[in-house]
């Protein structure tokens, strides 16, 4: 697979585009799969980043066959040749458009909240998405990015059809595509984590954008190794949670870069980084993934650098475990003189801390899908061996990986509410 996820696959366009654009560009993510996507290329290009909302005026018998497209401000495209050969009149096409743009101002309000659409005219507009089927969409956004006045139009995708990408040189000055295989089957298969996006996350990311970004990257040095990682201290903040990926995933994880956000949100810094180095991923350092003594070490390490940064010293910690990660980051907060107040662990696998379990101070909250049938019971048995305050929540009707709409939102608002009142992250003049 190409792509780990969207946020891996807009780093990699953003590498492409290094240099491309100018200053004036900004970016344009389709929703909702475009804008962890576009998000990335915004952050690599210190570029804004909004949302481009486009709907297709389908025929009244046909809908997927396009006879126009509509943006916001009134933008209005007409494909002529699709109306005349289907004899579609004004009225017919006008009673389609009103229902699509009452969609249309729906998806504005929900995702744009009280920001404005961003002013294109003379600008560099880069529109993104996850990838391209048959690009009608891409085409609508294209062409609705030049009706707002676009000087000029880059679209930068993933993956889609080598025919598709030559087509679509028609509407855009460029296209960027890091992969155009054939045949092609589906955008899912290029992608090992294809987990839809909700509202909630282009809301969040989107926000994120507007205020400047989610952080810094920063290098984090672990004994022999040196480890990417992404450092963020909203205004405020009284308390900093350290993320301990699990099963292979890394900083780029779009469920914990989403709980990540929400915390961002309660006024709690992140630390999200790569327990593993590249050349340990991948079949071959399988085995690391599961070396829970070598990733509580790494946790334990990128915990003192931190402590070492400016302004970080006085921050309350947590940390917040994935699948092996909380395992990892048990047995981490299990070392004498660990300083970590907090724990939340996410469809975890504390039973792999070993007998480090009891030794735990830390407040742990253990977080689990009501659907992950064997998980919950290692997770009840381990619940049992801690003597810290604790408490196990289930997430009616989620799976491990709390993929089903709605659930990851429960997570993130646990593990939220959990850090807020441990890591006493309120107002400063409430402490």
């Amino acid at each position: 697979m190409p792509f780990l996820n969207r946020a891996d696959a807009g780093r990699r366009l953003a590498g492409v585009l290094t240099g491309v654009p100018g200053a004036d560009a900004i970016v344009l993510g389709l929703p909702r799969g475009g804008i962890p996507v576009g998000y990335q290329i915004a952050q690599a290009l210190g570029v804004p980043l909004d949302v481009i909302l486009v709907r297709k005026v389908g025929l009244p018998a046909q809908p997927e066959l396009a006879m126009g497209a509509i943006g916001e401000d009134g933008v209005r495209l007409v494909n002529t040749e699709v109306t005349a050969a289907e004899q579609v009149s004004e009225r017919v096409f006008a009673e389609v458009e009103q229902r699509e743009r009452a969609e249309l101002l729906r998806r504005a309000e929900r995702y744009r909240l009280d920001r404005p659409r961003a002013v294109l005219a003379g600008r560099t507009a880069i529109v993104v998405d996850d990838g391209i089927a048959t690009g009608s969409t891409a085409r609508a956004a294209c062409q609705v990015a030049r009706a707002h006045g676009a000087a000029r139009v880059i679209l930068a995708v993933p993956v889609a059809p080598r025919g598709t990408v030559a087509a679509l040189g028609q509407v855009a000055d460029q296209v960027v595509c890091l992969e155009s295989p054939e045949p092609f089957y589906a955008i899912g298969q290029w992608y090992e984590d294809f987990a839809q996006t909700s509202d909630a996350e282009v809301v969040r990311l989107l926000r994120a954008a507007a205020d400047g970004g989610t952080g810094q990257e920063v290098r984090v040095p672990a004994g022999p190794v040196t480890l990417a990682g992404q450092l963020t201290v909203p205004p405020g903040a009284r308390g900093v949670v350290l993320f301990a990926h699990g099963s292979g995933s890394g900083r780029g994880s779009p469920r914990n870069v989403f709980v990540a956000g929400t915390l961002h949100q309660a006024r709690l810094g992140t630390l999200l980084f790569d327990l593993l180095t590249p050349d340990e991923e991948g079949e071959a350092g399988r085995r690391s993934v599961f070396d829970i003594g070598l990733l509580a070490g790494r946790l334990a390490a990128a915990t003192s650098w931190l402590r070492e940064q400016p302004g970080m010293a006085q921050l309350s910690l947590g940390y917040f475990g994935a699948s092996t990660g909380a395992a990892a980051a048990l047995r981490a907060a299990a070392q004498p003189g660990s300083a970590v107040a907090a724990i939340v662990s996410r469809g975890g696998r504390p039973d792999l801390a070993g007998p480090q379990l009891g030794a735990v101070r830390a407040a742990t909250l253990l977080i689990v899908g009501g659907l992950d049938d064997q998980v919950l019971a290692l997770n009840v048995a381990a619940q049992a061996r801690l003597q810290a305050e604790n408490q196990l929540a289930v997430v009616p009707g989620a799976g491990h990986l709390f993929a089903e709409p709605g659930t990851l939102d429960q997570v993130a608002g646990l593990a939220r509410d959990w850090f807020a009142s441990h890591l006493h992250a309120g107002d400063p003049a409430e402490n």
